[in-house]
């Protein structure tokens, strides 16, 4: 099976907004205490969820693993989330259960990171720029915000990183501003969070963290070494109201 969904998040803008620690373990889930049920069913219940878990292409929520886990009470898959979180931090495996927009998903270590990247290399697709970087951590802060209004305050014309950022499904349209034109608004996505290991927008921390990022030095994300000027990428064409 692939591992391009299993990625740790993006490093430079996950320094600042993933809640990682050290050892890798970004948006490590909280759960309560909970009754254990028998030993069999709860071995079972731990495999199905790590199967569901390993196979599923985006985070999966308490909801919707209970929607597809019927015949078990929400509280025995809770407990099972939690003991296949301790599994993969006591027997140093090489993934971990991370909780990202709003769901649960197993990923790779950070620690691992180097062996991983010779594996990405083989994959085709389009690294952040810099410029990309700076724009997405404006519309994150900032959201939602006009082309306008992030041109403003970057100081050039970002019609080639909106489409980049798009393209990557990275950012999206979420509306029209209520002034004459109606200018697009702009904010960021669900995979946003997802690519940066974020639970939501509160795990973002204060922007000056961001400010202080060098250039980037992206980990593994499906072909991050074949990077592009995202200022001459196609501009975007904001259709008119």
């Amino acid at each position: 099976m692939s591992l391009d969904h299993q990625q740790e998040p993006d490093s430079k803008l996950a320094q600042a907004v993933s809640p990682a620690s050290e050892n890798g373990h970004h948006g490590q889930p909280h759960f309560p205490a909970r009754h254990q049920g028998p030993v069999g069913h709860r071995t079972e219940l731990q495999g199905i969820v790590e199967a569901i878990l390993f196979t599923a292409s985006e985070p999966l929520s308490l909801e919707r693993l209970s929607k597809l886990l019927e015949e078990f009470p929400k509280s025995d898959i809770l407990s099972a989330l939690k003991r296949l979180q301790d599994a993969c931090d006591q027997e140093g495996r090489g993934l971990q259960l991370a909780e990202v927009a709003g769901g649960y998903r197993l990923v790779t270590r950070g620690e691992y990171a180097t062996w991983v990247r010779r594996l990405k290399k083989e994959k085709q697709s389009t690294k952040l720029s810099r410029s990309a970087l700076e724009t997405l951590a404006i519309i994150s802060y900032k959201q939602p915000i006009t082309r306008h209004d992030i041109e403003k305050i970057r100081g050039v014309e970002t019609s080639g990183v909106l489409r980049t950022l798009l393209d990557q499904k990275l950012v999206r349209i979420v509306g029209r501003q209520d002034v004459p034109g109606r200018p697009i608004l702009y904010g960021t996505s669900k995979y946003f969070l997802q690519r940066f290991g974020l639970r939501d927008l509160r795990d973002l921390p204060p922007l000056r963290e961001l400010q202080d990022l060098g250039p980037p030095d992206q980990p593994a994300f499906p072909g991050d070494e074949e990077s592009v000027d995202q200022e001459s990428a196609h501009p975007v064409a904001e259709p008119s109201s």
